[in-house]
């Protein structure tokens, strides 16, 4: 079974993917710290994230830069959304994702193109979404957690640009692929919001067992 979960970043998708995959025994993978490991190596080659040739040179990364709390940071989250818009990056990165996505057994893999380009026929397809103000206050308080300095202001307007790039960019851009089911986590807590997918899963999941013949 593939589950597909795309939306915006800090719409909540990362941790429902995270339990889903848990609850359904599936591996996961957060598509989006592949792009923030090529922003990660890109900074380290002092290279620029709107220059297609840099970007792209940064994409040969080993694995194991995957597991660098690094790449979580802010920075370099705004370094993956500028490199993500070049189509030669996407190529570059599809293989991977597309091979841990057709494993046998399945998986669930989060980002903004899973249902709509890197599994298309996934089983399930989940477009996770939320205000953005509600998305920059959750940043906000998270980063606070981690105790880091940060204006609200400014998260909100890094998350309207985000969504801007993502949305327009020429490839693959971020929206809802036509057959996946919305779940809007605005007014949710991340329990319910669990609960909710897990239920979009099940209930796409029993329909088609029981079309199957017994």
């Amino acid at each position: 079974m593939i589950i597909a979960v795309d939306g915006p970043t800090a719409s909540g998708k990362g941790t429902i993917s995270k339990q889903l995959a848990r609850h359904f025994a599936l591996p996961f993978l957060d598509t989006g710290l592949l792009y923030r490991a090529v922003g990660w190596t890109l900074s380290e080659q002092g290279g620029d994230a709107d220059n297609a040739a840099d970007a792209l040179a940064a994409c040969d990364f080993a694995g194991s830069l995957l597991d660098n709390p690094d790449l979580r940071s802010e920075v370099i989250g705004g370094l993956a959304s500028r490199v993500s818009v070049h189509p030669q990056v996407r190529q570059a990165l599809d293989k991977r994702q597309k091979d841990f996505a057709y494993q046998p057994g399945g998986a669930v893999l989060d980002g903004r193109d899973i249902g709509t380009v890197i599994a298309p026929d996934a089983d399930v397809k989940i477009f996770v979404t939320a205000s953005a103000e509600a998305r920059a206050v959750r940043r906000y308080e998270e980063m606070r957690q981690r105790g880091e300095q940060v204006n609200f202001d400014d998260i909100l307007a890094d998350i309207l640009a985000r969504d801007e790039r993502d949305r327009n960019r020429a490839t693959a851009p971020l929206k809802p692929a036509e057959d996946a089911d919305l779940l809007d986590t605005t007014d949710l807590t991340i329990d319910a919001a669990i609960q909710q997918a897990i239920a979009l899963v099940n209930a796409k999941t029993s329909g088609r067992r029981d079309k199957d013949p017994a």
